[in-house]
């Protein structure tokens, strides 16, 4: 299974933090490659300076290969599936992370329910 992972449950696993349950950490390391955004550092560099979100987004653009993960970057064809997904929800980042997933296609682990609302691929942390 190929694996990506939602901003905050990279933060809880790199960061060890108890909100990522023992089921989404399990589920983690059966996954055969696990994958950050791009968009989850980007996301975490503007949260952060906004103080809406702790953490580093360079310790933890560095942190993505040390932990195991592969960064998955952002393209132009990511960009343009979120313009085919209904208007579930409004935050940017999700948005293009869920098309993310769609597009590879990948598994999204996630702890925001609304989410799944988009795809059979969005599973909840």
């Amino acid at each position: 299974m190929r694996l990506l992972l939602d901003t905050h449950v990279f933060l809880w696993s790199v960061t060890d933090n108890r909100k990522l349950k023992r089921t989404a950490r399990d589920f983690i390391l059966a996954a055969d490659e696990v994958y950050v955004s791009a968009a989850s550092i980007w996301e975490i560099a503007i949260k952060a300076h906004l103080g809406k979100i702790e953490g580093d987004p360079e310790e933890l653009a560095e942190a993505i290969e040390p932990s195991g993960f592969h960064e998955l970057p952002v393209t132009a064809r990511h960009g343009a599936a979120v313009a085919r997904l209904p208007a579930l929800h409004a935050d940017p980042f999700d948005r293009l992370l869920v098309a993310q997933a769609m597009s590879e296609p990948l598994r999204f682990l996630t702890a925001d329910s609304m989410l799944s609302k988009y795809s059979e691929l969005v599973d909840l942390a």
